[in-house]
């Protein structure tokens, strides 16, 4: 099939696997409303289109600090009990309509404890709206599986915290840990402890590194902390010459290190000048383990659909490229070789390939 005759709603219908994806980034606009409502938090407008729009162009300022700092206000809502519960059961509903079968879902626990929740309520809290989530989606025909990865937020002091909570709740749903927040400045090493602790205990972990800070970012979430995936990595390319790699770009590629990698969020923050020039295309084609994310539905107005779409229209990929990237995603997931295997193989593939 030709990239031109994929239309929207085969693409919607496509099977997908989301692994690098912020739950306080994906709240619809009507429910951050309607809770900070609730809450007594004012925000730029109460009109949930317009909400949308504002996130959308506060985002699009070119600068990763100024796109984390769109996420107060979702924040502010996701304090008390039932503000956790519904936006976690509403995330899964919203990955389920649209053709998500797999999904990973980050935070950073520590960013909601403001209303007096512990750390392990914020978590027990979650994984309960996750569940209900799964239970709906369901039982409306459209399954689909979501696991948590918990953050620490890199420029503060309680990543250690946040790889215990990763350890503990790793048999109730947490599947595995990444770092979070501002890159520049605030290098993967300075929580070196952190990551050697998860080591022992046998937790999975991805890094974000490559966006804002280059090469030596990857270089120390892969070389010293030891991540099994890298968070973007867009700027591994600065290690690859005229298709020639560099011996970083070769580690990655040929340990089949999963990058992921999200073309609208990484056009907001600066790291990448267009879809159709997005590094994920020349290293799909060089063989690395490219995968398709979100990162944060709501600060990016985007979707899986849309993602997909946008490279379709602008970078020329078709089907298979898409197939490609969605069993990438399960390759690397941080759950059981048995469970990805049947993701990929009774669900995956045939659905691909009914779409053929």
């Amino acid at each position: 099939m030709s990239s031109t005759r994929i239309d929207t709603d085969t693409l919607r219908r496509l099977p997908k696997a989301v692994l690098h994806d912020h739950l306080d980034g994906g709240l619809r606009p009507a429910t951050v409303v309607e809770l900070a409502a609730a809450v007594g938090h004012t925000l730029p407008t109460t009109d949930p289109d317009e909400l949308a729009a504002w996130y959308f162009d506060a985002a699009n300022s070119g600068d990763l600090v100024r796109y984390i700092a769109t996420f107060e206000h979702t924040l502010a809502v996701m304090q008390n009990r039932e503000g956790l519960l519904r936006t976690a059961e509403e995330y899964v509903l919203d990955l389920a309509a649209d053709g998500v079968v797999y999904g990973e879902v980050r935070y950073a626990p520590e960013l909601n404890t403001n209303g007096g929740l512990t750390l392990a309520e914020v978590v027990e809290t979650v994984q309960e709206g996750l569940a209900a989530g799964m239970a709906k989606a369901a039982a409306a025909g459209t399954p689909v599986q979501v696991r948590t990865l918990l953050c620490g937020m890199r420029m503060f002091d309680r990543v250690a915290e946040a790889a215990d909570l990763a350890v503990a709740f790793r048999d109730a749903g947490v599947v595995g840990f990444d770092i979070a927040g501002a890159e520049d400045g605030f290098p993967p090493a300075d929580h070196l402890a952190a990551f050697e602790h998860l080591r022992r205990e046998s937790v999975p972990f991805t890094i974000h590194a490559g966006e804002a800070h280059g090469l030596p970012s990857i270089h120390q979430a892969l070389q010293v902390c030891g991540a099994q995936r890298i968070g973007h990595g867009v700027r591994i390319t600065e290690d690859i010459v005229d298709g020639k790699l560099g011996r970083l770009a070769g580690w990655v590629r040929d340990r089949r290190i999963a990058l992921e990698m999200c073309p609208t969020s990484n056009l907001q923050t600066g790291a990448a000048t267009s879809i159709a020039e997005h590094p994920i295309t020349a290293l799909k084609d060089l063989g690395f383990r490219v995968t398709l994310n979100t990162d944060n539905r709501l600060v990016s107005g985007t979707t899986m659909t849309r993602e997909m779409s946008l490279l379709v229209e602008e970078a020329g990929w078709t089907i298979e490229d898409l197939r490609t990237v969605t069993v990438n995603a399960l390759k690397s997931a941080f759950i059981p070789y048995d469970e990805r295997k049947a993701l990929i193989e009774d669900v995956v593939l045939p659905g691909y390939a009914s779409a053929l």
